[in-house]
């Protein structure tokens, strides 16, 4: 997805709605939507529309296990407050507050970093022993804000950031909905809408995190931004203009030179920035006509 498109939805967004007074219910969507995708993605057992029940509308679900609704409730509570922090710098006392606001009366340890040696199911890397945990956390504070400081992009910095955090694994468990909220907090501190990660995105973001085990960070950066995209376009559909409505590809296509299969093809490939709605490719007319003015074909 190239950056320049995103910059220019991001520029739309941010003239319609600046981050911090996007309207209640759209930023409420929002919170919904990013606890059920990064709690679904560890094993939470509630869906989208349970997750919905409880936080949109306020009313409880049955035969759920009683931890699983309380990281719904408690997440959100986490992914609320980060609007408010994004103003301060990014310490290790977030870092421990947040885990301690997801996983508070779940969790025993919550809030503490880790006293036990851990390994990640799946991944050859071990994270460090327990003994190094506050230390490399230290550097890792120093170093992001060190690399912030000196300008390194935004996607760039935050595959980096998200991705030594993950492999330093400083908590027991929790480690990956902590770790995206720091994500988020890293973007929205740059003025840019969080990004969600979907159960479908499960595989393709696993591998990029593994592949950063050989130094290859690109997929993760490539993936940060596609997930970008999406963010954009369903905020903008949520409070822009009858140019930033979601379509799917064959109405977009009626209507100017490219043929459904070929938005398709771009779509899949992440150069137009799209969304699966029910199975299908659906984009915005403004996002074609960047696409037209920046990639595409005449």
């Amino acid at each position: 997805m190239l950056e320049t498109i995103l910059t220019q939805l991001r520029h739309e967004l941010l003239t319609r709605a600046p981050l911090d007074t996007l309207p209640p219910g759209v930023w409420r969507r929002t919170g919904a939507l990013n606890t059920w995708g990064t709690n679904a993605i560890e094993g939470n057992t509630l869906t989208r529309k349970d997750v919905e029940r409880i936080l949109l509308e306020g009313r409880s679900v049955s035969n759920r296990p009683l931890p699983d609704v309380l990281e719904t409730i408690q997440h959100e509570q986490a992914f609320e407050s980060l609007l408010r922090r994004r103003t301060d710098a990014i310490r290790l006392s977030s870092v421990l507050d947040l885990h301690n606001t997801v996983f508070r009366g779940i969790k025993p340890d919550a809030g503490r970093w880790r006293q036990v040696n851990v390994r990640i199911a799946g991944v050859r890397h071990v994270p460090p022993r327990m003994e190094k945990v506050v230390a490399l956390m230290s550097e890792w504070e120093e170093s992001y804000a060190k690399q912030d400081i000196e300008g390194v992009g935004m996607f760039p910095l935050g595959a980096r950031m998200h991705f030594e955090f993950e492999s330093i694994h400083p908590f027991s468990d929790g480690n990956g909905r902590v770790g995206r909220l720091l994500l988020n907090l890293h973007f929205l501190k740059h003025n840019w809408p969080p990004v969600h990660i979907l159960p479908r995105d499960r595989s393709r973001y696993l591998r990029s995190l593994n592949a950063g085990h050989t130094g290859d960070l690109t997929g993760l950066e490539a993936f940060l931004t596609s997930a970008m995209g999406r963010s954009l376009l369903d905020l903008l559909d949520q409070v822009g203009t009858a140019e930033d409505e979601l379509k799917p590809l064959r109405k977009i296509a009626a209507r100017g030179p490219y043929s459904a299969k070929y938005l398709g093809l771009r779509a899949g490939q992440e150069r137009l920035p799209a969304i699966k709605i029910a199975g299908d490719w659906n984009t915005s007319p403004r996002a074609l006509h960047l696409y037209r003015q920046q990639v595409g074909r005449s």
